[in-house]
């Protein structure tokens, strides 16, 4: 089996455990699972010292992670939350809880992000402090798989050139027990590992995260490029 049947073959496990043992609804089946006790995994994660001296947070938009994006909210922090399959040459929509007119939760929703939030491009972005990423699973050195379209490895890439996320950075997997796997996770160049792991029963700290250097443009296909505005933009102006 190739690296990706691999990784594959994991999600696959993660997502019958998670369905047996009705730990997540039953439609997360080849998505980001938005399991039950998120809530609690975005409490545990504001109770972190990390979290608590966060200024800045980029998350994912998955409902998986909704908890976490309200969270930072009402603790006053900037949410810089990933356009859905990065569609746009401003791929990030800017939550700002100052002013906000509606609630956090309401904001920090896809939905509510498209209608309230202001689209921003990378050149806008400060660095940012914590990276929160969706993830099907992970293993306690670190690796983690997403659902297989790479979003969030070429989001965080984009940061990463751009200098805005650099070893300073925190990056958390918050998941649901289950998918905190014994399982080797294979890695590529293009991966990027995790600090921290929160469940809702405990936090796990990885040694030794690994990043990308940036974009791999030579993992990427003409089509993928074609589909993601800000990869054609950055392409065309190299």
């Amino acid at each position: 089996m190739g690296i990706d049947q691999d990784k594959q073959a994991v999600r696959e496990k993660v997502w019958r455990l998670l369905d047996r043992e009705k730990a997540a609804p039953r439609d997360s089946y080849g998505k980001i699972p938005g399991f039950h006790g998120a809530e609690l995994t975005a409490e545990r994660l504001a109770e972190m010292p990390e979290w608590q001296a966060a200024r800045v947070v980029k998350a994912n938009p998955d409902f998986a992670q909704l908890p976490v994006r309200a969270r930072a909210l009402d603790d006053g922090k900037l949410v810089y939350m990933a356009v859905p399959k990065i569609a746009s040459e401003q791929p990030f929509y800017l939550l700002d809880p100052k002013g906000l007119q509606i609630s956090a939760l309401v904001a920090a929703e896809k939905s509510g992000a498209k209608q309230y939030a202001q689209r921003v491009g990378v050149d806008e972005m400060p660095l940012i402090d914590i990276v929160v990423c969706g993830s099907v699973a992970v293993n306690r050195s670190g690796a983690r798989i997403g659902k297989g379209a790479g979003y969030s490895d070429l989001e965080v890439a984009l940061l990463i050139e751009a200098g805005l996320v650099t070893s300073q950075t925190v990056i958390v997997a918050p998941v649901h027990g289950l998918q905190v796997v014994d399982d080797e996770i294979p890695e590529t160049p293009h991966d990027f590992s995790v600090d921290l792991i929160v469940t809702p029963d405990e936090v796990i700290r990885c040694d030794n995260p690994r990043r990308p250097r940036g974009i791999i443009w030579s993992d990427l296909t003409a089509d993928q490029i074609a589909a993601i505005p800000v990869l054609s933009a950055r392409q065309a102006g190299s």
